[in-house]
């Protein structure tokens, strides 16, 4: 069935429990990239997602008899939020069916919006399948997160906006994908009424299910989905959000964690609000398109989805955002253990801001560094490396590889008992270029460095971990150069972590 989605746009009522969000410049990722970034505050709405748009469209068209029986959704994130809110401004019964995973935290924030929680299940899929024994049992309506011309034309509001708040030309309009209900609902208003306007839907690599239908020509169920945009990880679209982004979406990008980590970055320092991964989805594919395509001077508008990010993932975030960026080179480099190679690594890094360096002494010939070194790109990154192998340091570039970003960064070290007479000394180094050098070049070049941990934290001082090889007949130079030095620090050789893990 072909729907006039114009009409029901126009005719959407949203505006009972959502707001109307500002479009909002965005300076500073703007000129760093050379094109006029928007975004479509989406994550300004009551419950920080665009969801309750879609939701409250869809309950406030049905049937008086339909509202005194009540209406049932399963989801454990942005949607069932939307539809607790809608169902309480409307005054009818809503039950939630999530998934016995859900945290806490998800849980009272729908039962706080005058839902019904039911955990069912162990997964969504489980939880879905509940909920539709009961709407059966109850005779309550499903409202879909996105397979549903009246969600479809909720979420659609968006791009009316857009077009009435942004009258310059706009070359492309990016919206984040999932089950396809706010890609749907933007791509077939843009298109009715600005039809020269873009619409890039955008995918994670790991959850491009829409993309491969499109592709396809029919849907395509995925197996797998990963998990870090939650928001967006769908295995299977929607059938009418399929036929409707098939017939306006003029592309389809694919973005990867790193991007999206980026675009949380960007987003904070442009607004400083905190974004979810899928809220941010939008933005990373907004840059990426304009980088794929050398864009200059162009409007382009990114739909800032929905901010319900769980605190505990934002150190992840922060970690791989200059990765994302390409700002961040992760190097794997060996030194060879002889007098001055240290050294001289440092100053082959030059006035570059080192934002981690892990050493742990390895044996008699040779030592492995795991370093972190800021770029203002790619190109520089990849010289960096040509230039530590023309001086006869063998490198290896870990900035794409997973495994090293995740976990062997944090692996660096263990025990090192042939060491003989190490200290362990905890410094805090001022943030700036040139700090490291100071250290190296006044300590004794006969005391072998035989530990070194350090990784940017964003504060004004770095915390560093150095283990050195000092004589006992010189415990009093130390001492000076400890004085010299002026860096706070503290004496661990006692602690009994180093005494475990380290010594």
């Amino acid at each position: 069935m072909q729907h006039d989605y114009l009409t029901k746009i126009l005719n959407a009522r949203v505006y009972e429990a959502a707001v109307e969000t500002p479009l909002e410049l965005a300076p500073n990722l703007s000129h760093r990239l050379g094109n006029r970034f928007y975004f479509k505050r989406e994550d300004m709405q009551p419950v920080f997602s665009f969801k309750l748009r879609g939701a409250y469209n869809k309950i406030a068209h049905l049937t008086p008899a339909q509202l005194q029986r009540g209406v049932i959704c399963a989801s454990a994130g942005n949607h069932a939020q939307g539809v607790a809110l809608s169902a309480a401004k409307i005054g009818c019964r809503a039950v939630i069916v999530m998934p016995t995973t859900t945290p806490q935290i998800k849980v009272q924030a729908v039962a706080s919006r005058g839902g019904e929680v039911v955990l069912a299940g162990e997964s969504y899929d489980e939880a879905y399948a509940h909920a539709v024994e009961l709407e059966k049992a109850e005779k309550l309506t499903f409202v879909h997160p996105f397979d549903d011309p009246y969600v479809i034309a909720g979420q659609g509001t968006i791009g009316m906006e857009i077009l009435r708040q942004h009258g310059k030309p706009i070359h492309a309009v990016f919206v984040a994908i999932g089950g396809g209900g706010l890609a749907a609902g933007v791509a077939a208003y843009i298109k009715a009424v600005r039809p020269e306007i873009k619409v890039i839907g955008v995918e994670t690599f790991d959850a491009d299910a829409m993309k491969q239908s499109i592709a396809a020509g029919k849907r395509v169920r995925l197996d797998n989905v990963g998990l870090f945009a939650d928001g967006t990880a769908v295995k299977f679209v929607g059938e009418e959000t399929f036929r409707v982004c098939r017939e306006y979406l003029d592309d389809i990008i694919l973005v990867d964690t790193d991007a999206i980590c980026a675009a949380i970055k960007d987003v904070f320092e442009d607004t400083r609000s905190i974004l979810e991964p899928s809220g941010a989805l939008a933005i990373a594919g907004a840059k990426e398109y304009a980088k794929q395509h050398k864009l200059k001077d162009k409007s382009l508008v990114a739909v800032a989805s929905g901010a319900n990010t769980n605190f505990d993932r934002l150190r992840f975030v922060a970690e791989r955002a200059e990765v994302g960026e390409q700002r961040e080179a992760v190097l794997a480099v060996t030194l060879p253990e002889k007098p001055g190679a240290y050294k001289r690594f440092v100053s082959l890094i030059g006035s570059r801001n080192i934002t981690e360096f892990n050493y742990r002494f390895h044996e008699a010939r040779e030592a492995h560094v795991f370093v972190g070194v800021q770029v203002a790109n790619r190109a520089e990154s990849t010289k960096l490396v040509e230039s530590l192998k023309k001086h006869g340091y063998a490198t290896l570039d870990l900035t794409d590889d997973e495994m090293g970003k995740l976990h062997v960064r944090h692996m660096v070290g263990g025990h090192a008992p042939q060491v003989q007479n190490e200290l362990l000394y905890r410094f805090e180094f001022p943030e700036r270029p040139g700090a490291l050098m100071n250290f190296l070049n006044r300590m004794s070049s006969g005391w072998n460095i035989s530990l070194f941990h350090y990784r940017n934290h964003g504060a004004d001082y770095g915390r560093v971990l150095v283990g050195m090889q000092v004589p006992p007949a010189e415990m009093g130079e130390f001492q000076t150069f400890l004085q010299e030095l002026g860096y706070h620090h503290w004496d661990e050789t006692a602690n009994p972590a180093y005494k475990l893990f380290l010594g």
